[in-house]
């Protein structure tokens, strides 16, 4: 008789005791394209502000004039002597010994003695002077600048504006004399129109004759287009003022006729920037006066 226990004691055949598990298979994550994306641009971006920072670094290491400034320097010098040549002006012949080196404080001086010679002109003038004389060659000097062909239809504009209004029944001395104060519709306004015409006819006149001069001397700029249309608003209204508002201090009234308001309207708009000058100085003369200065 086998007395001999069953022990549960394990058998050799392991694989109803213990099951087999598969090993877990770690799976590698591919990383999405966005992200790749941001990383490439936050390294990017890193750079650029090291490389901006590396030349904000560097920037005090390198104040100084610039090449494009030296460059700039000999452009103008080089204008300036061709348009002295050309208008046939007096050239300092200190000049030829400083150009010829390069440096560049040689350069300065030799341009600051160009500019006493060729004096009104500057060399932002003879640069615009050039181009406008370069710039389409077959075309006349008419076409060729706008200021000049725009003056010259504002004062047909105010020329026949003049002749229009002058044979209107409603302008005659009578209502002249009148002005604005006593006068009222239609003959005011025709009034108003003439007076307006006369001082257009005089800052015209004055303009005209300016950029002759300008464009003969080479002192002509870009700026001044804008510097002609101003003169041309404050002339209409300094004519209107010379010939309405400063007669009504008259001691006559009847020595007021219409050749005595077309002639302060003319002068007015001929004479209009120095009006302007000389109303400017009387205010200053008052704030002066009334609000003087802590100094």
């Amino acid at each position: 008789m086998d007395t001999t226990k069953d022990t549960g004691a394990p058998s050799d055949d392991t694989s109803g005791a213990i099951p087999k598990t598969k090993p877990k298979t770690t799976s590698k994550t591919t990383p999405k394209k966005s992200t790749i994306a941001k990383t490439t641009t936050t390294t990017t971006t890193a750079k650029a502000t090291v490389a901006h920072n590396t030349t904000v670094a560097e920037t005090p290491e390198s104040l100084g004039i610039s090449e494009g400034v030296k460059g700039e320097l000999s452009r103008e010098i080089n204008q300036m002597l061709s348009f002295a040549v050309y208008n046939g002006t007096i050239i300092n012949t200190d000049v030829i010994s400083l150009i010829e080196d390069s440096n560049v404080e040689n350069l300065i001086n030799a341009h600051n003695m160009l500019c006493k010679n060729i004096a009104p002109a500057t060399p932002k003038s003879i640069e615009f002077t050039r181009k406008l004389r370069n710039r389409d060659v077959d075309k006349s000097l008419f076409r060729k600048l706008p200021i000049i062909r725009n003056l010259i239809i504002l004062a047909i504009i105010f020329l026949i504006t003049f002749v229009l209004t002058g044979s209107t029944e409603g302008v005659n001395n009578t209502s002249l004399d009148l002005g604005v104060m006593n006068n009222s519709g239609t003959s005011l306004l025709l009034n108003l129109a003439y007076l307006a015409s006369v001082s257009g006819l005089g800052v015209v006149f004055y303009l005209l004759k300016n950029v002759s001069s300008a464009v003969k001397s080479g002192t002509l700029v870009p700026e001044d287009t804008i510097y002609y249309i101003a003169l041309i608003v404050l002339g209409v209204i300094a004519g209107l003022i010379m010939s309405e508002i400063l007669n009504l201090y008259t001691k006559d009234a009847d020595s007021i006729n219409l050749f005595n308001k077309s002639v302060l309207a003319l002068v007015g708009g001929f004479s209009s920037d120095a009006i302007f000058t000389v109303l400017q100085s009387l205010i200053d003369r008052l704030k002066s006066i009334f609000a003087p200065s802590n100094s």
